[in-house]
């Protein structure tokens, strides 16, 4: 796929049927910005399709953006793809529009899909609160010792 400098649709020569669009986006037109937690590894990827209905311009489809992250829990790296697969804007037009950008609109949609609070896994198990120690790979004797003793008449029934 070819990386776009912008998605720009020419809806003054857009087929009455629609047409496809399918590329990529730069990185650093798109400006997630910075974060702790992950780090987009390539372009954003788009597949859309693209209609003119009366006075509106309807765009559907999907996008995807590969990610490295850090979970939150284990501190552990993986890798995520973070896609959203029911991508529809609605933009109005007029018979003096000869083009769309649709740039931003793709920018807030991946925006919304970006993980806050990435994890690893659902059954991840995080770091020991007292040594430290990744409780996906070991056990550690902190957990026993340092029970909360609140709960003990309960773990006696």
């Amino acid at each position: 796929m070819e990386t776009q400098a912008r998605l720009i649709v020419d809806v003054a020569r857009l087929d009455e049927d629609g047409e496809r669009y399918q590329g990529e986006l730069s990185l650093a037109l798109l400006d997630l910005g910075a974060s702790e937690v992950f780090a987009p590894k390539g372009a954003l990827a788009y597949d859309l399709f693209a209609q003119a209905l009366g006075t509106e311009l309807l765009v559907r489809g999907t996008l995807s953006l590969p990610l490295n992250c850090i979970c939150v829990r284990c501190g552990g790296e993986f890798q995520k793809v973070v896609q959203d697969r029911d991508f529809v804007t609605s933009i109005e037009i007029s018979e003096a529009t000869d083009f769309l950008d649709l740039t931003d609109e793709v920018r807030e949609a991946i925006i919304l899909d970006l993980p806050s609070y990435p994890v690893c896994s659902d059954t991840c198990k995080g770091l020991c609160m007292t040594c430290g120690k990744n409780l996906n790979k070991e056990i550690c004797a902190c957990q026993k010792a340092g029970s909360d003793r609140r709960w003990a008449t309960l773990e006696g029934l």
